[in-house]
């Protein structure tokens, strides 16, 4: 059908809008010589549009009757503007936030509660295939599930998203239906130490964000084990790419990992108390963003919860208290305060040796404090001839303490996986595995440094590898 036939008078188009994106317009004259003249319906504003190539034609409006299909493949007009509107019917006329688009769930975060992910729905949505009921998460679960048995094929779900969209919850939800549908009747062992491993990760991997309260600062992909029967047998994490810049830095309104504030907010408990630990505030690693506090957020609490699921996953008391420490270590560290020498050279750091988060920074670490001052303010150069040793600036210096910082909780965060691989390691054999990838969140800044850079470039490739 030619251009002149598609857009003739009264057919519905989509037209380009400032502030909504696209609104909703109707054709007023024929397409005629490169020209089309269309009405905005909501301003009653006429418009003259030029037409040079058929990518100039606005998009086509779907009928009534097929806005707020719950499969957007079923839509007559399949572009931008249809999308978007058939989801934005969807949400707010039909209060769903699941969409299917084939294979894919596209899935909008209401930033609350539902309550929809009780066990009654993971019963509801077992032995239904994907298109029985409403587009859910559980569906998808469910269809993997079901195929990786059926066809004896190992399968793997893309948690996939910008910054903030939800895709840890939805990682969250998928652990816990695969914990429920191929455990036994009384849930076992290893199924409770799969959902455990969810609020560790989320106290040391995820933290506030200028779009999301809870958002995932590394990627993750977890293989979760079957038997021949198609019951949980284990699990393995894999990791990659650890904001590690935010230990030392957060921008305004942000927060560093969490565990940091729970263990500030916990610090009158007695097994701490050798931490000499201080209010979250007069911690420099952790008070940049000016946000110590999340509403609604209760770190105490979080950290009880921290401290129980380490204590599932066998994490012992002495390894726990050997990981606040560092944690406590870097807070202190963070807190040493580094001048420069006016005595010698201006360019010369220094540090004092009475510094009290110096002292408790190496003591906690169990480090000699005299050579943790030392080699913060000065480097050493081996060459083939002789070994120098150089001061640096007070730049360099705070770079090098930051640097330190940074790598501790790196090796921290690394430990802490793998006494979770650990745990949920299995002498049963594997037969097959479902894959649950959750993504790094992409953003798009004004200014994207080279960090960001490569979060992205992971996302790509990711996807393209699954």
């Amino acid at each position: 059908m030619s251009s002149a036939e598609l857009y003739c008078k009264g057919t519905r188009v989509w037209l380009p809008h400032k502030s909504q994106v696209w609104c909703p317009g109707v054709v007023m004259s024929p397409f005629h010589a490169g020209k089309l003249v269309v009405e905005e319906e909501e301003e009653g504003e006429s418009r003259e549009l030029v037409v040079t190539s058929p990518a100039d034609l606005p998009p086509l409006r779907n009928p009534d009757i097929l806005v707020g299909a719950n499969d957007l493949t079923t839509l007559s007009y399949l572009h931008e503007s249809a999308v978007l509107h058939n989801l934005q019917v969807r949400f707010l006329q039909s209060n769903t936030i699941y969409t299917y688009c084939g294979i894919v769930l596209v899935a909008i975060n209401p930033y609350q509660q539902l309550p929809i992910y009780s066990s009654d729905f993971i019963d509801a949505y077992s032995g239904h295939q994907m298109g029985e009921m409403d587009p859910h998460i559980f569906a998808v679960a469910e269809e993997a599930y079901r195929r990786m048995a059926r066809e004896g094929c190992n399968q793997s779900i893309i948690v996939s998203g910008e910054s903030g969209a939800g895709k840890t919850v939805s990682a969250k939800y998928t652990m816990r239906y695969f914990a429920t549908v191929g455990g036994a009747s009384a849930e076992t062992q290893i199924e409770r130490k799969v959902l455990a491993s969810n609020p560790i990760m989320e106290a040391i991997g995820n933290a506030k964000t200028t779009r999301n309260d809870n958002s995932s600062r590394f990627g993750k992909y977890i293989e979760i084990g079957f038997d021949s029967r198609h019951r949980i047998t284990g699990a393995h994490m894999s990791t990659y790419l650890l904001e590690k810049s935010r230990v030392a830095f957060q921008c305004e309104e942000e927060r560093n990992y969490h565990l940091f504030y729970q263990l500030c907010a916990s610090r009158h408990l007695p097994e701490l108390s050798k931490l000499c630990l201080d209010p979250a505030e007069d911690f420099h690693y952790i008070n940049q963003g000016g946000c110590v506090q999340i509403e609604d957020v209760d770190d105490q609490s979080d950290f009880s919860a921290v401290r129980e699921a380490l204590g599932m996953l066998g994490f012992q008391d002495n390894q726990q208290q050997r990981m606040f420490q560092v944690l406590a270590a870097i807070l202190h560290l963070g807190n040493v305060e580094i001048g420069s020498d006016s005595q010698l050279d201006d360019d010369e750091s220094q540090i004092d040796p009475a510094d009290p988060h110096l002292l408790t920074a190496s003591s906690l670490l169990g480090v000699d404090g005299g050579q943790l001052r030392q080699w913060l303010v000065k480097r050493r150069i081996v060459t083939a001839q002789e070994t120098l040793t150089t001061p640096l600036t007070p730049a360099q210096a705070t770079n090098a303490r930051d640097g330190l910082a940074k790598q501790l909780y790196s090796s921290l965060f690394q430990w802490v996986v793998g006494g979770i691989n650990r745990a949920l390691r299995s002498d049963s054999a594997q037969h097959l595995f479902i894959g649950v990838l959750d993504i790094y969140g992409f953003e798009v800044f004004q200014t994207n440094g080279f960090e960001q850079f490569c979060i992205n470039y992971a996302n790509e490739k990711l996807q393209q590898q699954f």
